[in-house]
């Protein structure tokens, strides 16, 4: 099983935070670094200093690390117009040497949009635009140097565009994530290379991987070209007591974390990882919550991640 680290900074963290702690995910031999893709704090209190943006802050990133996989976990459709977002990973992946990884979903953070002046459409709607957005940036990135792009659809029309600039990578790996039943598996099979399910216990992660894997097989596409990926809170100590302290830390009940998240001691956290392998789930975002406890990230590699190399 691939491990990752993910980042919530709009909890409350500066850049250099952030840096910080991809420096730290890099030195640790972790495969990639990501970021979440929000302008408010999530459940209560200020998120001072404020949020970060993730485009911004992920091509800082490109420049200041070397190997690790940058990307997004994921990306709202409502916070951009697809051209221009096109641009922006393009231009990160270029910066990055060709490490970036690209994640997108409808968003669904009603009160961040209310809060920035973005405009929530229904549910609906903002599928629809997913899909449009998905379509105008894979056929952007795909268009021969040569030629124009151009789309029509109900709510984005692209005319006669140079589709310019070119990622790095000549295919530019594309997260979809999300629980929903029927549109979300449909969008991992046509668009995806890497399908993520977020918090969910392994039973319906099971039930969700299937749906994509049907829906794979529904347009005649093997569902063993897409990675399967799960997202879960990190709550590691190398006791029960140092468990509890960073689970206190992150304002969660331990015995809540130990049900539900990658959490315990590192043999339990092993046997954890284990169980949504047998899912079939090849890579785990693992959330690290506090940016200040960097130290957990150099336990995981060195007790958690030779168990799955």
């Amino acid at each position: 099983m691939d491990l990752r680290i993910f980042t919530e900074p709009q909890q409350g963290a500066t850049y250099d935070t952030v840096l910080a702690a991809a420096l730290r995910t890099q030195e640790c031999g972790y495969s990639a670094f990501f970021r979440s893709d929000h302008y408010l704090r999530i459940g209560g209190g200020d998120g001072r200093p404020g949020p970060t943006d993730a485009w911004t802050t992920l091509a800082g990133l490109a420049r200041e690390t070397s190997t690790i996989r940058l990307g997004t976990l994921v990306c709202s459709a409502t916070f951009r117009y697809p051209g221009a977002l096109a641009i922006q990973v393009a231009q990160v992946d270029q910066m990055s040497g060709g490490r970036v990884e690209f994640g997108l979903g409808a968003g669904w953070f009603e009160e961040e949009h209310a809060a920035y002046g973005i405009p929530f459409p229904a549910l609906g709607e903002r599928f629809d635009r997913l899909e449009e957005q998905l379509s105008i940036l894979t056929g952007m990135w795909s268009t021969p140097d040569d030629a124009r792009y151009d789309f029509a659809g109900k709510y984005y029309t692209v005319v006669d565009s140079p589709a310019l600039p070119k990622p790095n990578q000549p295919s530019m790996p594309i997260l979809i994530g999300g629980g929903g039943a029927r549109r979300t598996p449909a969008l991992a099979a046509r668009f995806g290379s890497e399908y993520n399910m977020a918090f969910a216990p392994v039973e319906r992660v099971y039930e969700q991987f299937s749906r994509v894997r049907e829906a794979c097989r529904a347009i005649g596409r093997d569902p063993d070209e897409l990675t399967y990926s799960v997202a879960l809170i990190l709550c590691c100590g190398r006791n029960d007591a140092e468990v509890a302290r960073r689970a206190a830390a992150i304002g969660h009940d331990v015995n809540e974390l130990l049900a539900t998240a990658v959490a315990g001691t590192p043999a339990q956290v092993v046997q954890t990882l284990g169980r949504y392998a047998e899912a079939g789930v090849q890579r785990m975002y693992l959330q690290l919550l506090d940016l200040s406890d960097l130290d957990q990230l150099d336990l995981v590699a060195a007790e958690v991640a030779p168990q799955f190399s």
